[in-house]
C-alpha cells in the first residue's frame, strides 16, 4: 500500500468542505419543510373554501382523505384529522402574505399544530412562532413556554426603566425582565436558602438560559469586586449579546425590602464602572425575590437612578388544579406523532 502524501492545507480545505455540504444539508431540509408547510396550507385553504361556499361537509372531508392516502401511499400527513388541521392552519393565517414568508411557515408541522391546539389568538400565535424560528425550540419546548405563559410574562416585571434609560433602550430592557420566573425545571417544592437557589440555577444553566430569554449568555456567579479594599460579591451576572449590555441578577429568597433596590444598585453602578464599555448599553439589574408589595416596589425604585426591575418566582407555571388538567410535553407531543400517521 502506498501512502499519499498529503497537501499541508488538506485537512483546512476538508474541513471547510465539510461545512459547505452541511449547510447545504440544512437549507436542503429547510426548503423541503418549507414547501410542505406550503402545500399544507394549500390544501387546508382549498377545502375550507369549499366548506364554506359548497356543500362539502365531514363526510366529504373523509373522502378527501381516504383518496389522498390512496393515490400517495408514501406520503404521511393526509389522515381525516391532519385535513381538519390543514383547515385550521389555512384560517388562522388567511392570505394576507404567502405563509412561506412568515415565521409560522418556517416552522415544522407539529410546532404549528401545538400553537393551533394551544392558542386561539393570532397576534400569540404569531409571536410564539416568531421565537421558536429565532431559538430552536424544539415542538416541547414551544408547548412548554405556551404553557408557562411566556408571552404575558415577558416585560411584565415592576421597573424604572421609563425614567432612567432613553425611550427606545427603556423599550428593550424591558423584554429583558419577566414576572414572575417560572423555576419549575429545578424540581424544588418548599422555600430554600439564597445560595441553594442559586447553585440549582447553576446546575439546570441551559434551562436557567431558556427562562431568562433569548440572547442572555452566563458571565459568573459570585463575581467579585475589591472597592478599595471592601469586599463585594454580586449573585450572577449575565451579558445580553443582543442588547449588548451586561445584566446584575440577585435573588432574594424572601419578600423584597426597600434595601434590596440600593444593594442592587450598587451592583450595576460597579459593572458599569468596572466592566461596562463605550460601545456597550447601559448596565441594568434584575431583582427575583420570593413576593413583594407592589407599592412598595415602586417607591424604592423611584428613589434610585440605577436602572432596575423587581420580579418574584415561582416553581410552579399554573396553579395546581389547572396543572393537573393539562398534558405533559410528552403526552402532547405522542398525540401530535399519532395523528400525523
Amino acid at each position: 500500500m502506498i501512502l499519499l502524501s498529503m497537501p499541508d492545507d488538506y485537512k483546512l480545505v476538508l474541513e471547510a468542505l465539510k461545512s459547505r455540504v452541511r449547510a447545504a444539508q440544512m437549507q436542503a431540509q429547510r426548503r423541503v419543510n418549507t414547501e410542505l408547510i406550503e402545500l399544507y396550507w394549500a390544501i387546508g385553504h382549498t377545502l375550507d373554501v369549499r366548506q364554506t361556499v359548497g356543500s362539502w361537509g365531514t363526510g366529504v372531508l373523509n373522502r378527501v382523505a381516504d383518496d389522498l392516502r390512496s393515490e400517495f401511499p408514501d406520503m404521511r400527513g393526509f389522515s381525516r384529522s391532519n385535513l381538519k388541521y390543514m383547515r385550521a392552519f389555512a384560517q388562522a393565517w388567511p392570505e394576507s402574505e404567502p405563509i412561506g414568508q412568515q415565521a409560522a411557515g418556517q416552522l415544522p408541522w407539529g410546532h404549528i399544530m401545538v400553537l393551533l391546539d394551544r392558542l386561539d389568538d393570532r397576534v400569540a400565535r404569531d409571536w410564539y412562532a416568531q421565537r421558536s424560528v429565532e431559538n430552536g425550540w424544539s415542538r416541547s419546548v414551544l408547548a412548554n413556554q405556551i404553557m408557562n405563559r411566556t408571552l404575558e410574562r415577558t416585560g411584565s416585571a415592576v421597573s424604572n426603566f421609563d425614567g432612567e434609560l432613553a425611550p427606545a433602550d427603556s423599550d428593550l430592557a424591558r423584554q429583558l425582565a419577566k414576572d414572575p420566573y417560572v423555576f419549575d425545571f429545578l424540581d424544588l417544592t418548599t422555600e430554600v436558602a439564597e445560595k441553594e437557589l442559586e447553585q440549582a440555577l447553576i446546575d439546570r444553566m441551559a434551562e436557567t438560559l431558556r427562562e431568562l430569554g433569548a440572547g442572555f449568555a452566563f458571565v459568573g456567579r459570585q463575581v467579585h469586586f475589591d472597592v478599595d479594599g471592601d469586599d463585594f460579591y454580586l449573585d450572577l451576572l449575565f451579558f445580553h449579546v443582543e442588547q449588548l449590555r451586561y445584566v446584575v441578577i440577585e435573588l432574594k429568597t424572601g419578600k423584597f425590602e426597600p434595601g434590596h433596590a440600593g444593594q442592587l444598585g450598587f451592583y450595576v453602578a460597579l459593572v458599569d464602572d468596572r466592566l461596562r464599555r463605550e460601545y456597550h448599553a447601559p448596565t441594568v439589574g434584575i431583582l427575583i425575590c420570593g413576593s413583594g408589595n407592589e407599592h412598595t416596589v415602586r417607591y424604592s425604585l423611584g428613589g434610585t437612578r440605577s436602572p432596575l426591575a423587581v420580579s418574584t418566582y415561582t416553581y410552579e407555571s399554573l396553579p395546581a388544579e389547572e396543572k393537573a388538567g393539562l398534558p405533559t410535553a410528552d403526552q402532547l407531543t405522542a398525540a401530535l406523532e399519532w395523528q400525523t400517521k
